[in-house]
């Protein structure tokens, strides 16, 4: 009897590694890191900082511990730092940056991925007895916003504003290149108006482990230091950075396909019956979706899925907005059986109310 094939949506750090990466991981020349002494995180960080067009980089196991060092390592206790209310820093990382750093969150909306100018303005403090603001976080492209990008255009607007009132400006770009991709720009031109860049290998890449943050140099000389202060600092990491220059090598052009697989996963979920979804939102590889509660509530809808092979997650604890993320490794077929799956799972389902009248 064959195995029923799981079809793994929830994330794409779901990825395994290439074949090419397994042989890079075997090959790789190393040496301690903490010395700054491996010659393979060394290469994979100038090869970083060159792609975004930065000055020079540091390698991270996570992505959450690139934003903690981009954060940290531009700000001082007691400061505030603007960011979106949907923001993965604010959201999904454990309150980290300003558990540790003993900063606050200055929190605007940014139901579209990227705050607008004005609420960004106003949330600037005045100089005197307030809090000191210092640093506007970004993200591109935007998880809790469906995998939405924003433009370079829409970037720099955001950075010449900081720079004018003293801020800087961290870019989490945990799938930036899914946003040049998407853009059709090179990802030096989205990264080149802010002051520091985080970018995941893990996801997108396929890499197995890391992230890496992006600056000049004397940002990431901090940044070195707050890694070190958080635990980060690793020694022979070449075994894993080798497969993370492989990823970067190699995987980001392939990136197309997976816009192409959610734009097909979306334009399918729009025609069953059930779905709630806007189809022309997806640009990339996150697909955020609904089911309507009087077909199936968003819990049992997951379980359903799951039993049937299809793995999908749920937005923000027990949030209703679905989430499906293609990646390497999920082809066009996976899709189609995908889809077959949600058909199968709502068509099982008692008749909706309305409908019924």
């Amino acid at each position: 009897m064959t195995a029923q094939k799981t079809i793994e949506l929830r994330s794409d750090t779901f990825t395994l590694p290439t074949p090419a990466m397994r042989r890079a991981m075997a090959e790789a020349e190393v040496g301690d890191d903490q010395y700054g002494e491996d010659p393979t995180v060394n290469r994979l960080e100038r090869r970083s900082a060159e792609i975004v067009g930065k000055e020079a980089a540091v390698y991270v196991a996570s992505g959450m511990l690139g934003n903690l060092c981009g954060v940290l390592s531009q700000t001082e206790r007691g400061d505030e730092v603007i960011l979106g209310d949907l923001a993965h820093i604010y959201q999904n990382e454990m309150g980290a940056s300003f558990v540790l750093g003993s900063i606050q969150p200055r929190v605007v909306p940014n139901r579209a991925g990227l705050p607008t100018q004005e609420d960004i303005e106003a949330a600037i403090r005045p100089a005197g007895m307030y809090p000191r603001t210092s640093l506007v976080c970004i993200e591109n492209t935007h998880n809790n916003c469906g995998g939405s990008v924003i433009t370079v255009e829409q970037t720099k607007a955001v950075a010449d504003l900081a720079h004018r009132r003293g801020l800087r400006v961290h870019l989490d770009g945990a799938r930036i290149f899914n946003a040049a991709v998407a853009l059709g720009v090179d990802a030096r031109d989205l990264c080149a108006p802010v002051d520091t860049v985080q970018f995941c290998f893990s996801k997108g890449l396929a890499a197995p482990v890391g992230s890496i943050l992006c600056g000049n140099a004397e940002t990431i000389a901090k940044a070195r230091r707050v890694r070190k202060l958080l635990g980060g600092a690793m020694r022979q990491a070449g075994v894993i950075a080798a497969a993370a220059l492989v990823g970067l090598e190699e995987m980001r052009d392939r990136l197309a396909e997976d816009h192409r697989n959610a734009k097909r996963l979306a334009t399918g979920l729009a025609e069953i019956r059930g779905v709630r979804i806007d189809a022309d939102r997806v640009v990339t590889n996150i697909v955020s979706f609904e089911v309507d509660p009087m077909f199936m509530e968003a819990g049992a809808f997951v379980k359903a899925c799951a039993e049937g092979g299809l793995r999908v997650s749920r937005y923000l604890g027990n949030s209703p907005r679905l989430r499906a993320v293609t990646h390497y490794g999920i082809e066009r077929a996976d899709i189609d059986d995908a889809l077959a799956t949600v058909s199968a799972v709502l068509s099982s389902t008692r008749t909706p109310v309305a409908a019924a009248d």
